[in-house]
């Protein structure tokens, strides 16, 4: 039986280590990024979100160490930038890790915090959150898992942080590279209480719940296969390697893209139309870090 207090996929957290010239590099991506945001103290960290319907991304930095944070100051000095652990929406954060304790899985937490946020008008107002995370140790495919309850969506969901030069949307798959797919999969599904499903090239997915993007588990080599134009060096054994981005059509910038993007991410970031199934344009120069790929929607006019 799935979690009743689990929807989906929240968001994805991207650890830097610097912050602000991580939210500039996306900016160059034609991704609008939220103000600058401060945890509170016990969490000693700091952020940068980057909003989509209904799930976003989040540039996370280590601002001051603290036990919280231990775990990502420990990803960043192992493996460097990149996609540390995923969260999925909690209904209530309570609930839902006494429903993991239920199944065998020691929650840590609930744990509250919050942000101080700007609003649009120039109020101030504060994002608050209640999450809880499974066990450290458990991390299916190197990436950790955790829920987050968001106490004032409106605060975190503004509109004007919604809209993207790029015509990015929402998220649709998170790739996790591994040498046991399968195995990492079925990990994650029992975790979750979902089913896991073959994809046609051997790939595993595993449902995040509703319509929220999905968690794809494949070996390098089936990474390879997918995006033969993409260069695989530097890309973990086993970890996040990428977010699959759903996009508008033709509203991306393509020469903008190809002379300024530069994102020091050790990741794939995908971009597809909406509407497409297969790879449309692959953009890649071999002088950013060789994991930095964007595939876009494909202009006629460019």
């Amino acid at each position: 039986m799935a979690l009743k207090n689990i929807i989906g996929i929240d968001h994805a957290v991207i650890m830097v280590k610097d912050l602000d010239k991580a939210a500039d590099n996306w900016k160059r991506l034609g991704f609008t990024v939220s103000p600058r945001g401060t945890h509170s103290p016990h969490m000693g960290s700091g952020n940068y979100t980057i909003m989509f319907d209904p799930d976003y991304m989040e540039l996370l930095g280590v601002l001051t160490e603290t036990e919280h944070n231990a775990p990502a100051r420990a990803f960043l000095a192992k493996r460097g930038e990149g996609i540390e652990r995923i969260a999925f929406t909690a209904v209530d954060s309570a609930a839902g890790a006494e429903e993991i304790r239920a199944r065998g899985y020691e929650p840590v937490g609930p744990t509250d915090f919050e942000r101080p946020v700007t609003m649009p008008d120039g109020s101030l107002s504060a994002a608050k959150f209640r999450v809880f995370q499974w066990p450290i140790a458990e991390a299916p495919g190197g990436v950790r898992i955790f829920a987050c309850q968001h106490k004032t969506r409106e605060t975190v969901w503004i509109p004007e942080l919604m809209k993207h030069a790029n015509g990015a949307k929402r998220l649709r798959q998170a790739l996790i590279v591994s040498p046991e797919p399968a195995s990492d999969a079925a990990h994650l599904a029992r975790m979750i209480d979902r089913e896991v499903g073959a994809e046609a090239d051997g790939a595993v997915a595993v449902p995040s719940g509703s319509d929220r993007a999905d968690f794809v588990f494949l070996s390098r080599e089936q990474l390879g296969r997918r995006y033969p134009e993409v260069s695989l060096a530097g890309l973990p054994e086993r970890g996040g390697a990428g977010l699959v981005i759903a996009a508008a059509t033709g509203t991306w910038y393509m020469k903008q893209i190809y002379t300024y993007a530069y994102a020091p991410l050790c990741a794939i970031i995908l971009l597809l139309g909406a509407v497409y199934i297969g790879l449309n344009v692959v953009l890649q120069r071999r002088q950013y870090p060789p994991n930095l790929i964007v595939i876009a929607p494909r202009r006629d006019s460019q």
